[in-house]
Parts: C-alpha cells; structure tokens; sequence
C-alpha cells in the first residue's frame, strides 16, 4: 500500500470546506496509508486552542490523525518542513491546500493531492 504525508491545512479541509478527506484521498489514490509528522500534530494542537472556526479545524483534524493516520517523527519543528522532508525520504506523494507548500512540493519533485473547488481532490504530477 502507497503512503501519502499529509499537512496541518489537509486536516482541516473537513471543517474548512466539507470535504470528506478519506474518502476522497481513496478515490484519487487508491488505497493509501495516511502519515503525519510529528510537527504537523504540534502545529495543530496549538491551533486548536485558538478557538473559533480555526481551532474546531484544528481540533476535528486532531481526531482524525488520532483515528486514521501514523504519526512519524521529523526532525524540524516546522510544519511545512516536516512534510517536505516526510514526503522526499519516502518517496510519497503530499496532501495540503497550501499554495506555499504544493510549490515547494512541486519544485522538489513530488505529486500533490490538493483540493479542487470544496468537495473534491485532485492530483498533480510534479
């Protein structure tokens, strides 16, 4: 089974836009184990007691990783850097809405899986 890393903006995107992220994650990749850095968690427990719209993101996308996705260890504290260096070591494709991020995941090398409109994902080659 192929692995995909995901960011802290991927685990947000059920609040954010409603989007059923494993679901969708199946029907663009196929089967696939979901992983997040142990960064992307931190970024997303200090997000999470910010309250509002953010935090309750923030929150359910805590749940989710606790649910559904292996945490592996980084080396940075960096969220964004985590991700890229996750994601280049395994040879795996990134999961994020971060316009920032899919540059620099394409400028490395990696496909991406990125929201399209509020429902959907898609995927782009590098």
């Amino acid at each position: 089974m192929d692995m995909a890393v995901l960011d802290t903006s991927a685990l947000m995107l059920p609040i954010e836009h409603n989007l059923r992220l494993f679901d969708e994650l199946e029907r663009v990749l196929g089967a696939v184990d979901p992983v997040v850095p142990d960064a992307v968690v931190a970024e997303l427990d200090r997000l999470s007691d910010s309250g509002g719209q953010p935090g309750k993101a923030a929150s359910v996308g805590l749940q989710l990783v606790d649910r559904h996705c292996e945490i592996v260890p980084s080396e940075t504290s960096n969220a964004d850097d985590a991700v890229l260096a996750v994601a280049t070591q395994l040879h795996v494709v990134v999961v994020t809405a971060d316009i920032e991020l899919i540059e620099r995941a394409h400028d490395a090398g990696l496909s991406v899986v990125r929201p399209r409109g509020h429902h959907h994902l898609i995927l782009e080659p590098p």
